[in-house]
């Protein structure tokens, strides 16, 4: 390691401005070791001693040139502009020691940012004598700087292992620029408030779509005349005679009685599905929450489902069977839900939760599916629209 650094440090010198003056002296050296060679080239032993001596002269130059090479670099420095405080030192920008306290340092940046700050400089001042507004104004940059970099402890921390070791360049610039460059907020805190904003959205977004399910279910005659008889068996719409000032108008009652039949339907149906009523177990939060626990409980499940059913060949109950039906089907366990009970039950009948027979059974809602779209009177205009018009079609009628 050393030896390339002298040769990299040789030939640096070698491209600088004194080179031709070495080259020279070099080249003086080797006139002369050769003009003694001539003189005593006649004699075998002195030729041979002049004959060696350019090798031991050599090391020698070698030595020369790297030592005027060392005192010809410039010393190495910590202070490079871009970083912190520039060329000057924080430290004495604030007028403080690397041992002040936090404390003793906001007390210098208040002082000298009363000194030099652009709304209270006065040139002539006592202490600012040849300043002016404009240096006065870089000052008051620079002194903020300094602040900046002094009161964060880690912030400090790196500075002063800048100023400890000013060979390392490159990991004074990656400091500096972390620290400038990372987000001020911490990341989980970001994290936590987006999953509560879209927690809240998404509970409000449920609850609007519930209310939109009941308003309509309020309008349809079957359940709400269902919902009336109900509301007049429990005596909620028996009027009674009110007289005095206590006596409500027509469209009080009214207003009472829809919000009476409303409250019926809206406890005895059970909507399931996209408009089913929110439950704050079902959001994104509660979900991320209770992860553990859901995933703790789908593995037990599934051990006591390898161990019961394949290691021990138990029979499927009903749920089971239910299972592995609507895994068959592809369907979510709210859609399955949504089914009637004559459905499933339908579907433990023709024992579904067989493969083969429930290949069969899907070909079969396939057959019956193409004959339908054959012969409905809607699929058919769909079709002859579709092969007459098209989605992308656009036609002129001159009615």
């Amino acid at each position: 390691m050393l030896f390339r650094r002298f040769l990299m440090l040789q030939a640096a010198c070698d491209r600088t401005a004194w080179a031709p003056e070495l080259a020279a002296a070099a080249r003086g050296t080797e006139m002369a070791a050769s003009t003694e060679r001539s003189r005593g080239g006649g004699g075998g032993d002195g030729g041979g001693g002049f004959a060696g001596c350019p090798r031991t002269v050599k090391p020698w130059r070698r030595l020369a040139v790297l030592l005027f090479c060392l005192s010809s670099l410039p010393a190495v420095t910590a202070l490079v502009e871009g970083l912190y405080c520039g060329t000057e030192v924080c430290y004495d920008v604030l007028g403080v020691t690397r041992e002040a306290s936090k404390a003793e340092i906001a007390r210098a940046y208040r002082q000298l940012a009363r000194r030099y700050h652009p709304d209270r400089f006065r040139a002539g001042e006592p202490g600012l004598e040849g300043e002016t507004q404009e240096s006065a104004h870089k000052k008051f940059l620079l002194v903020a700087t300094a602040y900046e970099t002094l009161k964060d402890e880690d912030t400090r921390r790196d500075y002063d292992y800048m100023l400890d070791h000013p060979e390392e360049y490159y990991q004074h610039y990656y400091a500096y620029y972390r620290r400038q460059l990372t987000p001020k907020v911490d990341v989980r805190v970001v994290i936590l408030v987006t999953i509560c904003a879209i927690s809240i959205f998404q509970y409000y977004s449920w609850h609007s779509s519930y209310n939109e399910a009941i308003n309509y279910l309020v309008t349809v005659p079957k359940y709400r005349i269902q919902a009336t008889e109900i509301a007049k068996q429990q005596g909620l719409l028996n009027r009674t005679k009110e007289k005095g000032k206590n006596r409500r108008s027509k469209e009080e009652i009214r207003e009472q009685e829809e919000e009476v039949i409303r409250d019926i339907i809206k406890n005895k149906i059970d909507i399931k599905g996209g408009y089913q009523k929110p439950n704050l177990s079902d959001i994104l939060l509660c979900q991320i929450v209770l992860s553990p626990y859901y995933l703790t409980n789908y593995v037990a499940w599934y051990v006591s489902w390898v161990y019961r059913f394949t290691i021990c060949r138990e029979e499927y109950g009903d749920e089971e069977k239910l299972y592995i039906i609507r895994r068959y089907m592809k369907m979510s366990q709210s859609q399955f839900d949504s089914l009637d009970e004559n459905s499933r039950q339908s579907f433990l009948e023709k024992q579904l939760w067989i493969k083969e027979n429930y290949e069969v059974y899907r070909k079969e809602q396939e057959e019956e599916m193409k004959v339908k779209m054959a012969t409905d009177p809607r699929m058919k205009r769909y079709r002859r629209w579709m092969k007459n018009e098209g989605p992308g079609r656009l036609t002129f009628i001159d009615d």
